[in-house]
């Protein structure tokens, strides 16, 4: 006799079909079951999300095409999870939980995927015997601290204090007490996930280590994902997607670089991977550990309340020292000078005694407008409010938005001119000019400087990134120049001069989060120096500032994030901000502005008499800091409370009423919860 099942399809996020729809089952399937189902014109894979019943008949409803035979059910705890994600972030059941499984699931017939669970059980008897480097005293009170207590865990240690190193001892003290446990290991970026998990491999084996990120193919993708969910797979090591990997026997969870902002979902589901790490670790019942040198001012705020216990490695290994930060006034050099005799000085003299420096520039290109000298023409984008970057390399004018793309022009299209010129500059730039200031330099074997540029343009290529991590490791490369993705997680031997040329950029930005990036990432670039124990008492960061006496960089000279992050928090207490008040914004993208605007208002119109609405602040809508991307209008609107069950109830009783809001030239609506970027 059939059953009523309900199981969960992907639907877009303000689908009317946003829960389980019901389905004719003959096997009793139990929830977290994975089967395909018939939607629409198209049979899609699908999850069983509760037990079977209902109202009706069997009879009336359609029947589910087929069970992904041999695969167990996901796990209570992951649906929760999952649940929780979609109702925290205002998007519908089924867009969460099929986003978390791979593609290709729904492909695999019963023969594939007994295959594949026995592939994975085989290769998961294989664990090597790791050479281990003796601890620290920090290091081996933040294990014990880990051992003894609950958590989640703060562990804010100095740039090359090892904390990749308390990671490893961690995972394997879980394994020393349950052989069958697993762990869940997050990083910020696809381009570190390599190098720590070539440390994880030389641990603990090859098969017993999966990658889980976006830059997978999707079989590969799938071949991680059962090895984790069949309990194969011991570690899994990803970026902000793995955080839903089906992890039956999960025991840990590792958050590194618990800062970075690319935790944050920034498309579909606005999640972040941090905040659901530390949920999903309370949910099972598992300690959560996360690492930075740099914490985020919510998690340091976290840590000041009692709600994170913070285990501080002060210490760099080897009895290293942090590199002495050199302020230079920029105020007192030329007009245009781009790298100040003291520092293009320092940087000779590290080429002269065969050490390696590292030049921080946050903006990619040859420089972010060109600009006709008759008239005002500027390279603008014709389908966005943004300029076009000049990229000298290949001579196209390129933008970072749309990706719209156009070869140099030779005149001013407005006027006819021939003098049109570059202004300002990007990495690109400042690589040439770099190569024509070092010109006479000579290395200690009389050959010339050797400079390299690593970016997301020059590291494009599949393979680019590993190859010049390489050069860099080996000594080929003298001088790096780089943007962030240089900054965060590597460990350069040679490296014993950072300088930041040009960061005064964020110190007056009106997101008010921006002095808490550039902290972060200078903090995080001047580690990159002096990690050589050989070297460290020689190594230095330099930064070029028009604003010395900033209080950014007093605590920036000083390594003391404590004090920026008590006057940042002082700051943002004062003026009601986040982590001391709970945001969200409803983003809008239309035809036109006006339409953007329009729904926006007719949205906060509908507020008054919502749930959680009096202690919800509602403000009025207005464009988005680039306004209109590939000929679309963006606009926003931003919700502010002091208390998050408030904002919440809000939001739930809000989300019926944009749904029922229908406006011609109105493309998609979002909601973004706790906002990375106002």
């Amino acid at each position: 006799m059939s059953q009523i099942i309900h199981v969960v399809v992907p639907t877009p996020a303000h689908s009317s079909l946003s829960e389980p729809l019901s389905y004719a089952s003959e096997l009793p399937l139990p929830p977290g079951s994975l089967v395909r189902v018939p939607l629409g014109k198209r049979e899609v894979c699908g999850v069983v999300w509760d037990a079977p019943g209902g109202e009706g008949t069997a009879a009336e409803l359609k029947a589910v095409g087929g069970v992904l035979e041999g695969l167990p059910p996901l796990s209570s705890h992951w649906r929760q999870l999952v649940g929780f994600a979609a109702g925290y972030y205002q998007r519908s059941l089924g867009e969460v939980a099929l986003a978390a499984l791979p593609p290709q699931l729904r492909e695999l017939d019963a023969v594939q995927l007994a295959r594949r669970l026995k592939r994975a059980a085989a290769a998961a008897a294989t664990p090597p015997e790791p050479q281990r480097p003796e601890l620290m005293a920090d290091q081996q009170a933040a294990l014990q601290a880990i051992e003894a207590e609950a958590g989640p865990f703060l562990l804010f240690g100095a740039t090359g204090s090892g904390k990749t190193e308390v990671y490893l001892r961690a995972v394997e003290a879980l394994f020393a007490r349950d052989p069958q446990a697993q762990a869940l290991v997050l990083v910020p970026e696809i381009n570190l996930t390599p190098q720590l998990q070539a440390r994880f491999v030389e641990r603990f084996g090859t098969d017993a280590v999966v990658a889980l990120h976006s830059g997978m193919t999707h079989p590969q993708r799938l071949r991680s994902w059962i090895a984790a969910h069949a309990g194969a797979a011991r570690i899994v090591l990803g970026t902000r997607m793995a955080v839903f990997a089906s992890l039956p026997k999960l025991g840990l969870i590792v958050v590194d670089e618990e800062h970075d902002p690319s935790y944050k979902q920034q498309e579909g589901a606005r999640y972040s991977a941090r905040d659901l790490a530390v949920y999903r670790g309370h949910l099972e019942g598992v300690k959560v550990v996360l690492g930075s040198a740099t914490p985020s001012l919510e998690s340091w705020h976290a840590c000041e309340r009692g709600r994170y216990r913070c285990l501080e490695m002060p210490n760099r290994v080897g009895a290293g020292a942090l590199p002495a930060v050199r302020v230079v006034n920029m105020n007192h050099q030329p007009r245009g000078t781009l790298f100040s005799a003291p520092l293009l000085a320092a940087i000779q003299a590290r080429i002269a005694r065969g050490e390696q420096s590292l030049v921080f520039l946050n903006r990619r290109g040859y420089a972010p407008v060109l600009a006709c000298g008759a008239c005002d023409w500027r390279s603008e984008c014709s389908h966005c409010s943004a300029f076009r970057v000049f990229h000298k390399i290949d001579r196209t004018l390129r933008c970072h938005h749309c990706g719209y793309t156009e070869r140099v022009p030779r005149t001013c299209p407005k006027c006819g001119n021939v003098d049109i010129a570059p202004v300002g500059r990007g990495t690109e730039r400042l690589e040439e000019q770099l190569a024509e200031l070092l010109a006479d330099a000579r290395r200690p074997d009389g050959t010339p400087v050797r400079i390299a540029r690593m970016d997301a343009d020059s590291t494009r290529l599949k393979g680019a990134l590993e190859q010049q991590l390489a050069q860099v490791h080996s000594g080929e490369v003298d001088v790096l120049v780089g943007t962030q993705m240089v900054t965060k997680g590597h460990d350069f031997r040679s490296i014993t001069l950072v300088a930041a040329v040009n960061p005064d950029g964020a110190l007056f930005s009106s997101d008010f989060r921006a002095p808490e990036r550039l902290f972060s990432l200078l903090m995080q670039a001047a580690g990159r120096a002096g990690r050589d124990a050989a070297h460290s008492a020689a190594s230095e960061m330099w930064v070029q500032t028009f604003n010395p006496d900033h209080p950014l960089f007093v605590a920036l000279k000083k390594h003391d994030f404590p004090a920026f992050a008590e006057q940042q928090l002082a700051e943002r207490r004062q003026a009601a901000m986040p982590p001391f008040a709970f945001q969200a914004l409803l983003r809008a993208e239309a035809r036109t502005q006006e339409v953007a605007q329009a729904f926006l208002q007719a949205a906060a119109n509908e507020a008054s008499g919502l749930d959680g609405n009096g202690h919800v602040v509602v403000y009025a809508p207005v464009p988005m800091g680039v306004q209109r991307v590939a000929n679309v209008e963006r606009a926003q609107l931003l919700l502010e409370s002091g208390s998050r069950p408030a904002l919440q109830a809000f939001l739930s009783a809000w989300q019926p009423v944009l749904q029922g809001l229908r406006m011609k030239g109105l493309i998609r609506w979002a909601v973004d919860v706790d906002p990375l970027v106002v």
